[in-house]
């Protein structure tokens, strides 16, 4: 939905790289499209008033303290008000642009009623949208969450300012786990000897080679706070059968709605907050598009972590402490790229990166190779990874054997 966002290169829909190696087809939509089905009312009235209910038992009870913004640039109450009902038309939109909703055939509208038949999409946002209209990062955060106004369902693939290469990555992590993503920046990394020095205390336990935030304009999913829990008490993100109303309640209470930093977003709107719970086993993963070569994936499995409070609050501020934090550890090794904390941040081939409950680094691995898609960075054991019996004939060194037998074979849909 909308074009390439602020000049990020992911944000370019490659057309070429999708159907030869994912046998997809793009469809663009125009972001007028929405404002056009806002002001002719092509969406389910009767829906916007039941999500509009559950939005104010649920989500407007949580609005957070409008303090990042000065006051000359707070919104007045009825333009919040507004800016609430405008977001939650969003999502409805935004939905049914990609599934459609019969509803609307009923309404009149049966090319609207048919939707992209979409498997995953994007929202431009910044920043023509955002510079006038409110932010997306609500309809993006309940579409990435495992739930809303309807109930527990399957959480949809929506990349933030359409960074199409995350998005795909999410897919990929939606797909082998059937568990709502994170998308988030790949933001900052913390060493040890900084936290010491601008908190004056100590990083511990998994956190204390250090750490990086994973933080995002609002638009992470819900489950990413960790508010589910197993039979032990354990945070996880569950799959939606999985899900309970109990997980639901505790996601939606631990997410604050902070009004949208307007010297980011002119426009408005709601960014959710939240801290991820520590002890959660996940897989960051990215695809990038390197000219000259095609499509590479990354991964990185480790932690989320949980930090002294104390040293929250003083990193968080540094960033924005209006929109959801997970803090994150790799698990090292003896791969260059996983010698320590910041080497993982220093080989990472963008701000953005797609985070999946679980270490599912070998299935992800298992997966590029059907698709050709050699994995230039990872940290799996090398006795858990499987590839065809066919890549053996391209070398010993199998990082190499992987570039090597991806090139000669070629994406399958060509």
């Amino acid at each position: 939905m909308g074009s390439g966002s602020m000049g990020i290169a992911g944000s370019i829909v490659n057309p070429d790289f999708f159907q030869e190696y994912l046998g997809m087809r793009n469809e663009s939509v125009d972001l007028t499209e929405i404002i056009r089905r806002m002001e002719e009312g092509i969406y389910d009235k009767e829906e916007f008033e039941k999500a509009m209910a559950w939005t104010e038992k649920y989500c407007k009870v949580n609005e957070g303290d409008d303090f990042k913004n000065r006051p000359e640039n707070r919104k007045t109450r009825e333009q919040k008000e507004a800016d609430w009902e405008f977001v939650v038309k969003m999502m409805i939109i935004m939905r049914d642009l990609m599934i459609g909703n019969p509803k609307l055939k009923e309404m009149g509208f049966k090319e609207e009623a048919l939707g992209h038949n979409a498997i995953a999409a994007g929202f431009q946002g910044q920043r023509q949208w955002t510079d006038f209209y409110p932010n997306g990062d609500y309809p993006e955060a309940l579409l990435n969450t495992s739930f809303d106004w309807n109930g527990i369902r399957e959480a949809f693939v929506v990349a933030t300012e359409n960074d199409a290469c995350n998005g795909i990555a999410m897919l990929f992590g939606h797909l082998l786990t059937n568990r709502a993503q994170i998308f988030s920046d790949v933001r900052t990394y913390w060493s040890p000897e900084a936290v010491k020095r601008v908190t004056g205390k100590e990083l511990e336990g998994l956190a204390a080679n250090g750490i990086i935030h994973l933080i995002n304009s609002g638009a992470t999913t819900l489950d990413g706070s960790g508010q589910s829990v197993d039979e032990a008490g354990n945070p996880v993100m569950k799959e939606p059968w999985n899900m309970t109303e109990a997980d639901v309640d505790n996601c939606l209470k631990a997410t604050t709605w902070y009004p949208a930093d307007r010297d980011y977003f002119r426009g408005g709107g709601f960014s959710s907050n939240f801290l991820s719970k520590g002890g959660m086993p996940v897989t960051m993963m990215r695809l990038n598009l390197v000219k000259g070569l095609g499509p590479v994936l990354q991964l990185a499995e480790g932690w989320t972590v949980t930090i002294d409070p104390e040293i929250h609050q003083i990193l968080n501020m540094r960033t924005d402490p209006t929109w959801p934090t997970t803090w994150f550890v790799p698990r090292l090794c003896n791969k260059p790229a996983f010698e320590d904390v910041y080497s993982v941040m220093n080989n990472w081939g963008a701000n953005h990166g797609a985070i999946s409950y679980g270490h599912i680094g070998k299935d992800l691995i298992t997966l590029a190779s059907m698709l050709r898609i050699p994995v230039c960075m990872h940290n799996v054991d090398e006795k858990e990874i499987f590839r065809p019996a066919a890549w053996n004939a391209f070398g010993m060194d199998k990082e190499g054997a992987d570039y090597r037998a991806c090139a000669t074979y070629g994406p399958i849909y060509k």
